[in-house]
């Protein structure tokens, strides 16, 4: 892990900001237009995907990938291996608004080695267990499970999935033996 101001095995593209005191991985790129924050740490061998945006103190683990226009802000924390898909979006305010003295962030917990599809929104202040996987355009207001398939708006249970993303079971109510409990 290198500062953002000694990064010699970091690619970071001309257009992005990679604010000083910014932690960024050795092998990490951070490509056109991304913006990492002064206090944020992203792990090494990491993604970060035009006009990404990685908030205040957010923690990005190593090997991640953050496909283009995600905004990962204050409160969210993503643990090693998480893909994560285009124009996805995280939240931190439960109950937003323009004004509010008393706003505290919620926090958003991604374990190793999720997938989140493709314009998925997830709620704040769940957490999606490790190897589950979110499919595209899904809206996530409750926590997932570990290796938990989920769908829709709301994200319902569709199945399970292994630790390479494949579909073993479309039984919701059965979680397959000899998946791995974390």
């Amino acid at each position: 892990m290198t500062d953002s101001n000694d990064r010699p095995s970091v690619f970071v593209h001309p257009s992005a900001d990679v604010e000083s005191g910014a932690q960024v991985g050795d092998g990490t790129k951070v490509w056109h237009l991304a913006h990492i924050r002064s206090t944020a740490r992203v792990g090494a061998g990491c993604v970060i995907g035009r006009n990404v945006y990685v908030d205040a103190g957010v923690t990005v683990g190593d090997l991640v990938k953050i496909q283009n226009n995600v905004s990962v802000y204050q409160g969210v924390t993503i643990e090693d291996e998480v893909f994560v898909g285009p124009c996805a979006v995280f939240t931190n305010d439960f109950r937003p608004r323009a004004q509010n003295p008393d706003w505290t962030i919620t926090p958003t917990l991604v374990r190793r080695g999720a997938s989140i599809g493709a314009n998925a929104t997830l709620i704040c202040g769940i957490e999606v267990g490790e190897y589950a996987m979110i499919a595209a355009g899904s809206v996530v207001t409750k926590d997932v499970q570990p290796y938990q398939l989920v769908a829709g708006n709301p994200a319902r249970p569709k199945g399970w999935v292994d630790a390479k993303g494949e579909v073993i079971s479309r039984d919701v109510e059965n979680r397959p033996a000899g998946l791995d409990q974390g």
